[in-house]
């Protein structure tokens, strides 16, 4: 197919796609080739300014940006696709570029795969003590894909990569068997792209069992941002939210942890009746997000979207850092300007919607806040807690790393005070032999 042909063929349904540039065009295919594409028609009719799309936060948002790739990369893609209409040569080179993106961070395929008799469980994660993550394997796409997505190996092609799991009654029996669990997520992907019918498969063996330790279900999801009208007129819609309904009258507590990354999403007609369907029903909703540049990297905007999110009946409930893979390098501002954002838009609400935490990262160790820029004995720091830890005597423990105006993440900290190393990094580094070792059989 020839360049530039590519996003008019699959979204001829969609009239706008006109108003890109021949530049842009190109764009969206080369990067689209390496990172995952996917956009639907509620985006495109009710969430982009098609009038505004070179500042517009919501296309950039979901359509593949130039920036996305290194110059390099970029360019080795466009030859490619110059070159040769050879898929396999291809996707030989987009797997080349994306195994340089470190497309699995914080050592998910390795390190946080839980064991049950005896047993490597593929799709589960188990990283801290009361939360299991759970990969449904028919959730493992979405309603349209976010370009910063941390997941995007779960989207083009490269099952070795992939986190997917269709054993509902080995979940079941895992977290039973371990009392310390009370929360699963169910992530992916996003969940709520499956049908009531599927999702009960996965819910219902729970419900069944009378797990005494289970007491939250959560559901991460990007459907109120993407597609709130799974949650209005599907032609599922009841039996899902009956579904959500039986969960609750069983005593367990169901959150869906929602992403919005700008308030736009939070101006339609269908999103308000969303929410106000799932709240109507007891459905918590908590809301979260990275920081982004070129998206919301302004307290002002968070300030908007968290007083939004609360007098909807949200709950605000993380602000994260950009996780260091795919495209992290186009969306990533410094630490410190995080914390600022985050501590500005902070005063600028009042107390109810101060419930939010961050700015976090979740690394290796476990969610890392950072607490703020300091000068302690004449030395000016980083103030650190972790939210979260591997293990959690780490938590809400304050550490402290040397000042670096160009930090993006906490592999670029050292530690404060002359400290060769932060006060968890020798047990860490046991816990990761051990659990590599187990692995290794």
């Amino acid at each position: 197919m020839k360049l530039q042909s590519y996003l008019l063929h699959n979204y001829k349904n969609i009239p706008q796609i006109n108003l890109l540039s021949p530049e842009q065009l190109e764009a969206i295919e080369v990067v689209g080739n390496v990172l995952p594409f996917k956009t639907n028609n509620y985006v495109v009719n009710e969430l982009i300014n098609w009038n505004n799309i070179e500042n517009d936060p919501m296309f950039k948002l979901t359509f593949p940006q130039r920036g996305m790739l290194s110059e390099f990369n970029y360019n080795l893609m466009l030859k490619t696709l110059k070159s040769t209409s050879d898929k396999s040569e291809i996707k030989r080179v987009a797997n080349l570029i994306r195994m340089e993106l470190n497309p699995h961070p914080a050592g998910q395929m390795e390190h946080n795969v839980p064991e049950f008799n005896g047993e490597k469980i593929e799709g589960m994660q188990h990283k801290y003590r009361e939360t299991v993550l759970f990969f449904p394997s028919q959730g493992q796409t979405c309603h349209a894909y976010c370009t910063f997505c941390f997941r995007w190996t779960q989207f083009v092609g490269m099952d070795e990569l992939k986190f997917a799991s269709k054993e509902a009654t080995l979940l079941r029996d895992y977290v039973s068997a371990n009392k310390e669990v009370t929360d699963i997520l169910f992530t992916g992907g996003d969940p709520m792209i499956m049908k009531a019918k599927v999702f009960a498969t996965y819910i219902e063996p729970l419900l069944d069992s009378d797990i005494p330790n289970l007491q939250t279900i959560r559901i991460g999801t990007k459907a109120l941002g993407y597609f709130p009208y799974k949650f209005i007129s599907d032609d599922d819609t009841d039996e899902m939210l009956h579904l959500f309904e039986r969960i609750i009258k069983k005593g367990i507590n169901l959150s869906l942890m929602a992403h919005f990354s700008h308030p736009v999403e939070l101006e339609t007609a269908a999103v308000q009746t969303a929410i106000k369907r799932l709240l109507d029903i007891g459905v918590q909703i908590r809301t979260q997000s990275p920081v982004l540049k070129h998206i919301n990297d302004k307290a002002n905007v968070w300030a908007e979207m968290w007083r939004k999110q609360v007098n909807l009946g949200c709950i605000p409930y993380y602000m994260f850092i950009p996780r260091d893979t795919g495209a992290q390098d186009y969306f990533a501002i410094s630490l410190e300007r995080a914390w600022k954002i985050y501590q500005k838009a902070f005063q600028r609400v009042s107390g109810v919607c101060r419930t939010v935490r961050g700015p976090s990262m979740s690394c290796t160790p476990g969610k890392v806040q950072i607490l703020g820029v300091t000068e302690i004995q004449g030395e000016k720091v980083f103030a650190l807690q972790m939210l979260q830890g591997r293990n959690p005597d780490w938590a809400v423990k304050p550490f402290f790393a040397e000042y670096n105006p160009q930090a993006i993440w906490l592999d670029d900290l050292k530690p404060a005070f002359g400290e060769h190393k932060f006060f968890f990094e020798d047990e860490l580094d046991e816990m990761l032999l051990q659990e590599e070792y187990l692995q290794a059989g």
